[in-house]
């Protein structure tokens, strides 16, 4: 897995990026990015907890597409929507509601390399008291990076299959 971190410096932002090369077609990967049900096949964070509640409105697919979610102190609970559909970026806008507020924009890219496709998962959001807080212990990039890699893992072998 390729591994490039950038975490914002001492900025009122902070962002994580993950890089993956995957021998799919962006057209796939796309699909499974952009069609917020298929995020319970491959999201680092889906077994956080069995008992997860989830709810999804909005358009079926693409931009308007919401998922919400609700779930135990792991899961926490918060809203996502498609906010932005290219061929080869889908952006996402995330709200956390618990076990924090926060707000952040993910975007994934999709770079055709030969057969198979380089994505790059990159979030970025504002440092909120909390976030400034955790800060002081750990970074975000080392709190959301592994999930990342796991999620862009998975990712890979649903893409793959």
């Amino acid at each position: 897995m390729d591994h490039a971190a950038y975490p914002a410096a001492m900025g009122d932002t902070y962002e994580v990026v993950r890089t993956e090369t995957i021998d799919a077609p962006s057209a796939v990967i796309h699909e499974l990015v952009v069609d917020l049900h298929e995020w319970t096949r491959w999201s680092p964070w889906e077994d956080l907890d069995p008992d997860l509640r989830r709810t999804y409105s909005g358009a079926d697919r693409s931009t308007g597409a919401v998922y919400e979610w609700s779930g135990n102190r792991k899961a926490g609970q918060g809203r996502m929507e498609v906010t932005g559909d290219e061929p080869l970026e889908v952006t996402v806008a995330i709200t956390f509601l618990k076990p924090f507020k926060s707000a952040s924009v993910a975007t994934f890219v999709l770079e055709p390399v030969g057969s198979g496709t380089r994505v790059t998962w990159r979030i970025v959001g504002p440092k909120t008291l909390a976030t400034k807080v955790m800060g002081i212990f750990t970074s975000m990039d080392k709190l959301i990076g592994p999930d990342f890699e796991k999620g862009l893992a998975r990712l890979k072998a649903t893409a793959e299959t």
